[in-house]
């Protein structure tokens, strides 16, 4: 039987709390809970602004990738949106929509295009965008106009702005970053794998080698695994992550020039893994290696 989602935050117009608790949405990621973010705005005032259509539309986004930050702030990210051009087709130019939502309702954007066209390999802070046809829309920062992954924060009024969450991940194993286990076993996480169950997975300080400077915030970055593998003589328990926007950790969490990447792990039970990171500016790659505190939950 499907475990159903829940509200567990709403906020108003103005960003204000009309029912739930930022910590209770922070208990749910912390126990690796799935998130969607569901908001109400009008067709003439977000998709085509003067347009006559004042017509309520709903949305509803899965947010594949969840941020805890220092144990006290929580963060949604798109991982494989392209941008959509509603009603009817996708955005003039293929890209990633990597939307970012904050637990106060702040948003943010990072758009890495797809399609080859010439860019600036210049970054930095950019002028404000012309949003005075959205009078819902303020825009708090940009970065990068001209280049390959232009990027903004920004906050939109939406009718509505619900946090919701599905709650049915059971942790099975937690261990240090040299392997040494600190609750479960790898006995369950085996079972649980043959017996055909889902993972997904917690991984501690992922992006800290974004931090360019000062201290980094400790954090936690969830996402599901896809292909697994065991290696039965060493009881070594191996998978590959969906695709994660690594963002510098910071409250709240926001873009800027070259404070992002868009990365897939291999992760073992070791604590070992491999990453192959794409630089969004120009989209090689690269190869790095790490070791991770982890935490791995199956349904």
């Amino acid at each position: 039987m499907s475990v159903a989602w829940r509200c567990v935050l709403e906020l108003d117009e103005q960003m204000q709390i009309t029912s739930g608790q930022p910590e209770e949405l922070r208990a749910a990621i912390r126990r690796g809970a799935d998130l969607r973010i569901y908001s109400e705005f009008y067709h003439d005032e977000h998709i085509e602004p003067g347009s006559t259509a004042h017509e309520l539309v709903q949305e509803s986004m899965d947010m594949r990738v969840t941020y805890l930050i220092d144990d006290r702030w929580c963060a949604g990210v798109l991982s494989l949106r392209q941008p959509v051009q509603l009603p009817d087709r996708f955005g003039p130019r293929p890209s990633l929509s990597l939307f970012l939502y904050n637990e106060d309702g702040q948003q943010a954007i990072a758009r890495p295009f797809l399609d080859g066209v010439a860019a600036s390999p210049t970054s930095g802070t950019s002028a404000p965008a012309d949003h005075s046809r959205m009078q819902k829309y303020r825009e708090l920062s940009r970065f990068d106009d001209g280049t390959n992954a232009p990027s903004s924060n920004f906050v939109y009024s939406f009718e509505r702005l619900r946090y919701l969450v599905r709650e049915d991940w059971r942790e099975l194993l937690r261990h240090q970053a040299d392997g040494r286990v600190v609750s479960g076993s790898i006995n369950e996480l085996v079972n649980e794998f043959r017996n055909g169950a889902e993972f997904k997975i917690g991984i501690r300080d992922l992006c800290a080698d974004l931090t360019s400077s000062g201290p980094t915030l400790s954090h936690e970055v969830f996402v599901q695994l896809g292909s697994c593998y065991l290696y039965t003589d060493q009881q070594l328990f191996i998978a590959a992550t969906h695709p994660i926007p690594r963002v510098r950790p910071a409250l709240p969490m926001t873009y800027a020039s070259r404070n992002w990447d868009y990365s897939w792990l291999i992760v073992r039970s070791d604590g070992h893994a491999a990453l192959l990171v794409y630089d969004p500016y120009s989209l090689q790659p690269r190869r790095q290696f790490g070791r991770f505190e982890l935490r791995w939950f199956c349904r």
